[in-house]
């Protein structure tokens, strides 16, 4: 391209800039990585792999080139994102440059025929596409082709999600690998990310045949963000936490975003903040897509002082003027930890940036670290009975058949797909009988990675030197110096203060004993295919009631207490006297409330007339002294064991799927004679006792067992829950 060419390309990029940055002078100017990048997509259809830090303004390169290419009557672009609340932000931001864009995501579902006819008749210039449609088979079969024939330019955002040295590693971002080799010469391709350290970068640079061996343009900036300051807060416990949120909350510059590590807390700190007078909003995994969208909207709008978030928000949430990021527990890892405050300062001179970090971080990581890519046997065992089915089988089909839960069971088949061992198909995946190897040294090194990510954040928490530093060398960023603005380089913004006031109702917060433990309904699908005969709904006649637990595992309050208690290491041995206090106050909280056999409704059900423990293999002191300590204050005779029976010997509850679950408990548990003699002669429901519910199994099938031997109704009442 000649000089002249070259310059109006730039001026005709700038005024794209101008339109999508809402600039009525046409003053804004591409920064010159940004022009570097938008040259080499456009005027020399090379593939580049952009990382920049969050703010930087990696959008602009694909919504200006999307711009120019379709000037050219290109293809429209494809952008693979992952995040809703991305797609939501880039729609928007595209209509402001006039580039019409589309998404096809799994919550406008009802649209994706309108906008498959729309992108095919020319009347989209960017189509968004989440990961996930990548490998549903109708679309990766009929309009992946035709998608990729046509595309003038592919997207991949948050390009760490393709690694799995990452910490954000989604294996369906892997099919891309397939769109890529079926991409007509000469199609651009930009991937982009603002966390990948070294490692991971040359690792999608592979994948995406932007390597160092492919005529490949990687643009990597330095990561400092001057807006930001960064400060660690340690305090005492729970309680000091969200009194020190209550009395400084709106000292906080703006709005902003306080994350939490489980959904759990999100929800405890929520109810806490606004019963202390602050406009806030939970927003998780679990929040509804209308309430998410609303959420987003009201922080956006700055109707709310804070979002109170789990991981559920994260990359591409968009608000430039957001004030600070707070996090009320250490991520474990300092990439996703930068990803996360990368929120704040975006389009605001400064922001403030806090980590509280709490003693029940190490035991949450801990158990998402549990669910890592399975080991070899499990693998293999999956492959057989694939391989042995003969025709497509569907996760709950599966399920049964294989010890691994069914989030667990999905990522690992969307790794074998793109390793050629499985295949997804309609009604299911089959197995290509393709041989299959498993990387040991691979999986090792990443469960090795993890562990020193979580040894960083210890560091970073502990750390005397520059803290915007630290995350920058963890990210590999060679331009890595102090940063003089953080609490170690300027001193300390925060003080530990807390009022007397705010700490006494976190604390009257965090003491407030009980959770609701909703009763499970169905059986599992595919237990006829183990041996089970049970299916469809449980009869209303063998179901449970609604019960109780004193806390949650993963409770920032009780969860603290519970959860050294009931840890495996733990000893066995009396009900401490503080659980049994907590436990009677839930059960007179339970007996008054909606529903509770003391709440004078014309449907309350009868007082439970005794108690009923459960055989514990682990923990049969606490459970027996539990039993009988409720027993002995409610002035109820206690009836009995449910056991284990004589088949169970080494008996164990696989740590896997409902379906696995319920097939050993059924042949596990047993209600012997006098059990069954004494709970129709009581004559009423009973309490069912156990020291913590997973998944709900156990005291679905004990409660199934004592209806069968005529008690009028269970009511379950365990000391901690997982959620």
């Amino acid at each position: 391209m000649n000089h002249t060419s070259t310059t109006d390309l730039r001026t005709r990029a700038d005024a794209v800039l101008a339109r999508l940055v809402g600039d009525p002078t046409g003053a804004a100017r591409l920064r010159e990585d940004q022009w570097r990048a938008i040259e080499a997509l456009v005027a020399e259809g090379r593939r580049a792999l952009v990382v920049q830090r969050t703010g930087w303004g990696k959008s602009a390169v694909y919504f200006v080139a999307t711009s120019l290419l379709r000037e050219r009557g290109s293809g429209p672009t494809v952008i693979v994102s992952p995040l809703l609340a991305l797609m939501r932000n880039q729609v928007e931001a595209a209509a402001r440059a006039g580039i019409r864009a589309r998404t096809i995501n799994s919550s406008n579902t009802e649209e994706w025929e309108t906008v498959q006819a729309e992108v095919a008749a020319g009347e989209v210039d960017v189509l968004l596409v989440s990961p996930e449609r990548l490998n549903n088979p109708d679309f990766r079969d009929e309009v992946l082709p035709k998608l990729s024939a046509a595309t003038g330019l592919l997207v991949v955002d948050e390009a760490h999600c393709i690694s799995d040295w990452g910490h954000d590693f989604r294996p369906d971002y892997r099919r891309l690998r397939t769109m890529l080799a079926e991409l007509p010469p000469g199609v651009p391709v930009l991937a982009t990310t603002a966390t990948a350290n070294a490692r991971v970068t040359a690792d999608v640079a592979e994948q995406l045949g932007t390597g160092a061996d492919t005529d490949a343009l990687v643009l990597r900036g330095p990561l400092d963000r001057e807006s930001l300051s960064l400060n660690v807060l340690s305090l005492p416990d729970a309680a000091h936490r969200l009194a020190w949120l209550a009395d400084h909350l709106d000292e906080l510059p703006g709005s902003g975003i306080i994350y939490t590590l489980t959904v759990a807390a999100a929800e405890e700190i929520t109810a806490y903040l606004r019963q202390c007078g602050h406009t806030v909003a939970s927003y998780t995994g679990r929040t509804e897509n209308a309430d998410r969208q609303q959420a987003e909207d009201d922080l956006l709008a700055n109707r709310v002082k804070a979002l109170v978030a789990t991981s559920a928000l994260g990359m591409g949430f968009d608000k430039p003027d957001l004030g600070f990021v707070v996090h009320l527990g250490s991520p474990s890892s300092p990439i996703a930890y930068y990803q996360q405050v990368g929120r704040a300062g975006r389009g605001v001179e400064h922001a403030e940036v806090l980590l509280l970090p709490g003693k029940e971080d190490e035991a949450i990581w801990k158990y998402f670290a549990s669910v890592a890519f399975p080991p070899e046997e499990q693998v293999r065992r999956t492959l057989d009975v694939l391989a042995r089915s003969g025709r497509p089988l569907s996760l709950p089909a599966l399920e049964p058949q294989v010890e691994l839960r069914r989030t667990r069971l999905e990522t690992m088949l969307k790794v074998l797909d793109v390793d050629g061992a499985v295949h997804r198909v309609k009604g299911g995946w089959t197995s290509t009988g393709q041989p299959w190897v498993y990387d040991a040294e691979r999986y090792a090194w990443v469960a090795r990675q993890r562990e020193a990510e979580q040894q960083a954040m210890r560091d970073y928490a502990a750390a005397t030197g520059c803290r915007m530093e630290f995350l920058r060398r963890q990210l590999d960023d060679e331009e890595a110096a102090p940063c003089g603005r953080c609490d170690n380089c300027a001193g300390a913004r925060f003080t530990a203060d807390v009022s007397g006031t705010a700490l006494e109702a976190a604390k009257g917060e965090l003491t407030r004993p009980g959770v609701e433990v909703e009763p499970r309904k169905m059986w599992p699908t595919g237990l006829g295919a183990v041996g089970v005969d049970l299916k469809g709904r449980i009869p209303a006649g063998e179901q449970a009631f609604p019960g109780r637990a004193l806390g949650r595992l993963s409770d920032i309050g009780w969860g603290n207490r519970l959860r050294p208690m009931l840890a495996p290491q733990s000893p066995d041995g009396p009900v401490p006297a503080d659980v049994v206090d907590a436990v009677v106050t839930v059960l007179a909280d339970w007996a008054k409330g909606p529903g509770g056999w003391a709440s004078g409704g014309p449907d309350a059900p009868p007082r439970p007339a005794g108690v009923v423990t459960v055989a514990s293999l682990t923990r049969p002191r606490l459970v027996e002294s539990l039993g009988a300590r409720i027993a002995e204050i409610g002035r109820m005779p206690l009836l009995g064991r449910v056991e284990y029976g004589e088949e169970a010997a080494g008996f164990r509850v696989p740590a896997s799927n409902s379906a696995q679950r319920v097939r050993a408990l059924h042949h596990a548990f047993t209600v012997p004679d006098e059990l069954a003699r004494a709970v129709r002669e009581a004559g009423g429901p009973v309490l069912l006792v156990d020291d913590r519910s997973d998944t709900g199994w156990t005291l679905a099938v004990a409660a199934r067992l004592l209806r069968r031997a005529g008690a009028q109704g269970v009511f379950p009442l365990v000391l901690a829950v997982q959620g």
